[in-house]
């Protein structure tokens, strides 16, 4: 992140972006959006992605607290004002993810996201965790945008 960050990204970000993070005191889940510098937008940012065991044992002090992932209590926000694009590497009841056809439609709700419980989304999951080859990641990379552009065509949100 500090390579490829702006030394501005924490205005960039002020107000437009929310993360999600877990106290690891409360357990509690908590919405970031206000960025005092590029440096705490940075540890916002990796205490988002900070899975205990996998990625470490020390989780990362903010403002003199610990933090983890937010998707272990919020996987999924929602905002309270306007309207909020869902999207995620996971097939489920969102605004943009993949569609698995041909499952049973039984869906698990995992920190307030509804996932369809199949095999696919458990290959993705392990491609979370362990990620594949380069030419996979460039197509998973292309199907993500189909599916944001599938997203806008329903929308109508083209022009």
């Amino acid at each position: 992140m500090e390579s490829i960050l702006p030394p501005n990204a924490h205005e960039l970000a002020h107000r437009r972006l929310h993360v999600s993070i877990t106290s690891t005191r409360t357990g509690k889940n908590s919405l970031v959006s206000s960025f005092s510098s590029r440096e705490d937008l940075i540890k916002v940012l990796m205490a988002s992605s900070f899975l205990p065991l996998y990625a470490g044992l020390k989780p990362v002090e903010y403002q003199g607290q610990k933090w983890v992932d937010g998707g272990f209590t919020n996987g999924l926000p929602i905002l309270p004002v306007g309207r909020t694009v869902t999207v995620s590497p996971f097939s489920g009841r969102l605004d943009i993810s993949p569609q698995d056809k041909g499952q049973l439609g039984v869906y698990v709700n995992i920190a307030n996201q509804d996932v369809l419980l199949s095999l696919a989304n458990l290959v993705r999951l392990s491609q979370a965790l362990f990620p594949p080859s380069k030419p996979e990641m460039e197509c998973l990379h292309r199907r993500g945008f189909e599916d944001a552009v599938g997203f806008l065509l329903r929308e109508n949100r083209f022009e």
